[in-house]
């Protein structure tokens, strides 16, 4: 015998609880096999879950449309303050800056090598500290890096945290969308069911197997075959 199986899936979902309430709308009132009541209540809460789902969707869509430039700008980013601490430890070594106005980037004076700056918040970090670190040193007269300035940094930084900004907020209204929308789905599944349990009573006893499924079938009801079990019936 094939078995049900309820969607897992929020789209299935959707299809699940349309195809109930379609069949709601065009069958005979005597001929139901769902509770008017069940199906006001289902058409009432798809239209909420479609809303939500179609939300989602957007939110979701606007956020991985922006990453695509935003990377881009996050690597353009890491370049230049990676190769501007570069410079500046080149000139420390050469005895062009002093080794204590490292100090003013918080960079260490014993360490020449680069900071991590694989994740975005370390980005938007450590470009801070140098942009503030090399306008304190040049405020007190020192002689400005130049290849890559200041100014230029300065500029793919700006874009970069412009963009950083923006992805973190479509990043939270995706979040806020998921939330909503997975906290309905509890009640579609148990509107599902619902439905599915009141169809499968009403032929349950008066129709042949077959025929039974195709009208199940017809309020939504999804049925799997076991393996190899309809291909032996076709056999038979």
């Amino acid at each position: 015998m094939p078995y049900r199986r309820l969607p897992n899936t929020d789209q299935a979902r959707i299809r699940a609880l349309k195809a109930a309430v379609v069949k709601g709308d065009v069958c005979n009132v005597y001929d139901l096999a769902v509770s008017l009541k069940t199906l006001g209540e289902a058409r009432m809460f798809l239209a909420k879950f479609e809303a939500a789902h179609s939300y989602y969707v957007h939110c979701y869509g606007e956020q991985s449309r922006n990453s695509k430039k935003h990377q881009g700008n996050v690597k353009a980013a890491r370049l230049y303050i990676s190769h501007f601490i570069q410079v500046l430890n080149l000139a420390v070594i050469r005895a062009e800056i002093k080794e204590s106005h490292k100090d003013m980037y918080s960079l260490p004076m014993d360490n020449f090598g680069v900071p991590d700056l694989n994740s975005e918040a370390s980005i938007a970090e450590w470009g801070q500290k140098i942009i503030e670190g090399e306008r304190q040193r040049t405020s007190r007269g020192g002689i400005p890096i130049y290849n890559p300035t200041i100014a230029k940094v300065k500029v793919h930084y700006d874009i970069f945290m412009e963009g950083y900004e923006k992805q973190k907020n479509l990043q939270l209204l995706t979040n806020r969308s998921l939330e909503q929308l997975s906290s309905m789905r509890a009640q579609a599944d148990r509107l599902i069911l619902d439905i599915w349990n009141q169809v499968e009573a009403k032929y349950q006893e008066v129709l042949p197997n077959e025929k039974r499924l195709e009208k199940c079938r017809d309020y939504g009801l999804i049925y799997y075959y076991r393996t190899g079990e309809k291909q032996t019936k076709e056999i038979l």
